[in-house]
């Protein structure tokens, strides 16, 4: 991923920082409220990453741009990333914008939202299942079998009830995690072969002949929604939760998405 260059100009770059906090505070007593934000038109989006790319050969492509809440600063995203600018393109600022008064990370929201799964198309079928009491709320998670944090991980959903877990196995981690994932596919019941190895570290038995296994469309599917590390949670209002979580942070997630769905009806 693109880094910062740790030389340049850092006090004109501070004095910039500093000139947007205060703009943006000064508007936000001033107006009360939040900016419209609007794209840039493409021709504007071309000049900014013609002028950015020149300078900063190592910075990704630039697909879009569009205007903040906060007047002079300009979101600029590259893939699921996003950076920010001026009108000019003199400065690019890497890191996040937290709303002090409400405790919300507006970077991360933005990400959230332009990451987002249609998660009723995801193929179910290609995942290990399991349900606690009536299994109501829903998350999907990839997961590697040789995955540290995600044993973890599956420690807690133990823990949560009326949950279903739809597991799609990636063996990202080498060809032992892909051996495992294979036979764990294969046993009879793969939920219990799934918890015994996640759970208690039970080998699960190889299988006998051949049989066919999602690993490969599970696989491109991950690299579709641009998950680069496992484990990755998505909720039922499409928003996704990188790393290992507690119970208690997959709860508040699956309250939010409850009330997002139901905000839709």
């Amino acid at each position: 991923m693109f880094s910062a260059p740790s030389s340049g100009p850092r006090a004109s770059l501070i004095r910039l920082l500093g000139t947007l906090v205060l703009g943006a505070t000064a508007w936000a007593f001033s107006a009360g409220g939040a900016m419209a934000q609007t794209d840039l038109p493409a021709a504007q989006v071309q000049a900014l990453a013609a002028k950015l790319s020149q300078r900063l050969q190592d910075l990704p492509p630039i697909q879009s741009a569009r205007t903040t809440s906060f007047p002079g600063l300009i979101e600029l995203r590259s893939g699921d990333n996003i950076f920010y600018t001026d009108a000019n393109g003199d400065y690019l600022i890497v890191g996040q914008i937290i709303d002090t008064r409400s405790q919300r990370n507006l970077t991360e929201e933005r990400i959230q939202d332009i990451t987002r799964i249609d998660f009723a198309k995801l193929p179910l079928k290609d995942a290990v299942v399991w349900r606690s009491g009536n299994g109501s709320r829903k998350v999907a998670v990839f997961s590697d079998p040789n995955c540290g944090y995600c044993k973890r991980l599956e420690r807690e959903f133990q823990s949560m009830k009326d949950i279903t877990v739809y597991t799609f196995m990636v063996p990202l981690l080498g060809p032992d995690s892909r051996s495992k994932a294979e036979s764990i596919w294969c046993m009879k019941n793969r939920t219990d072969a799934w918890l015994g190895w996640m759970l208690r570290g039970e080998q699960p038995q190889r299988p006998l002949g051949q049989c066919p296994t999602p690993l490969e469309r599970n696989a491109a599917m991950a690299q579709k929604m641009a998950v680069r590390g496992t484990p990755a949670i998505f909720f039922e209002d499409g928003t996704r939760l990188p790393g290992a979580a507690s119970a208690a942070q997959i709860e508040q997630r699956i309250a939010r998405a409850a009330e997002a769905q139901a905000g839709k009806r």
